[in-house]
């Protein structure tokens, strides 16, 4: 990928997808986002912002609506895909035939597909070995962090990282996206980095189900640091580094996701804390909440991996309504006895 400017399609104008539009744009790169609501697309011509889920934030004039991912897609050097993780598949499935053979691509959903337990780089590579393309994988980059949309739009400083299993691809990346507020480091572990991202969701409810009970910051630490820590038992199990989980995509992202009210599974979690049922406390977000189906697929996971995870175990079932959160509570806090470090 050459150092000159881009053409970037992106597939997906949720708020992340904006605010990662909005970075390269202010790099002087042509950017085309596209996605599936046709009237979101037109409320964003109109008012050239992001109303609905990124409110506040100009759309620059490098930013270029469109109404295909033909559109998007065709003549792009790059390819951000920006849809949630339980619709990734659809996604990249409708706009394989416009990908150009030497596109990077990008994918920026944190999540597990459920009935499958792929990540979004199996998802990726599934389609593409299907297409007789599995060397398509050397493009594939995957960018993850500690990043609320709301706090990109607005250009403040951030930090994240990219992985692929091709070096070349993470550093493109990291040059597309590296500003003087956008910090960007890169990694070869793309199971870490991806499992990271999605696992965090998870917890992240916990943190909210735990203020909304209003319990306080003891209860808080304690959710976050063994959350952490049967977050990293799963992704080595499945093959990830251990550090990666110290790092930006781990605890980075655990952090800020169970801290902020940027949060959409914290917020959840607050409402669902606060006696409201896990469905209205999606509703009443009115945006996806990648925890509550991450949770499901997660829990299968982990069964299949033989590996311990009471935390997810528990909101799993609080939030499938197998439980109420005070009897989750009282199982989590009597487990057997045992050595904080195994």
């Amino acid at each position: 990928m050459k150092t000159d400017m881009k053409t970037v399609g992106v597939i997906g104008a949720g708020s992340w997808g904006t605010a990662l539009a909005t970075v390269i744009a202010d790099k002087g790169n042509k950017v085309r986002i596209f996605d599936v609501d046709e009237k979101h697309l037109k409320s964003m011509e109109k008012y050239r912002e992001n109303i609905d889920y990124l409110p506040g934030v100009q759309l620059s004039d490098n930013i270029k609506i469109v109404y295909s991912s033909e559109e998007a897609c065709t003549g792009a050097d790059v390819v951000l895909f920006s849809a949630p993780a339980q619709h990734f598949r659809s996604a990249l499935m409708s706009a394989l035939e416009y990908l150009p053979e030497d596109a990077l691509f990008i994918n920026v959903a944190k999540g597990i597909e459920r009935g499958t337990h792929k990540r979004m780089s199996e998802i990726a590579e599934e389609v593409f070995k299907e297409m007789g393309t599995p060397e398509k994988m050397d493009k594939y980059v995957v960018l993850s962090g500690p990043s609320h949309a709301e706090e990109v739009g607005r250009r403040q400083p951030t930090t994240v990282a990219t992985a692929s299993r091709n070096p070349e691809s993470a550093k493109a990346i990291q040059d597309l996206f590296m500003t003087d507020r956008f910090r960007v480091y890169t990694s070869d572990d793309v199971i870490g980095v991806e499992l990271g991202g999605a696992l965090k969701n998870i917890i992240a409810l916990g943190a909210g189900i735990s203020d909304g009970m209003g319990f306080g910051d003891n209860a808080k630490a304690a959710l976050m640091t063994r959350g952490l820590a049967e977050i990293t038992r799963l992704g080595v199990k499945l093959g990830a580094k251990p550090e990666t989980f110290a790092g930006l995509t781990g605890t980075g992202d655990l952090i800020v996701t169970c801290t902020s009210m940027h949060s959409r599974n914290r917020r959840c979690g607050i409402m669902i804390g606060e006696g409201m049922s896990p469905e209205e406390a999606v509703e009443k977000v009115g945006m996806v909440v990648e925890g509550m189906y991450t949770a499901e697929a997660a829990y299968e996971l982990a069964k299949i991996a033989e590996v311990e995870m009471p935390i997810t175990d528990a909101i799993y079932n609080v939030t499938k309504g197998n439980k109420k959160v005070s009897e989750a509570l009282a199982e989590l806090m009597s487990r057997q006895r045992r050595p904080e470090h195994d």
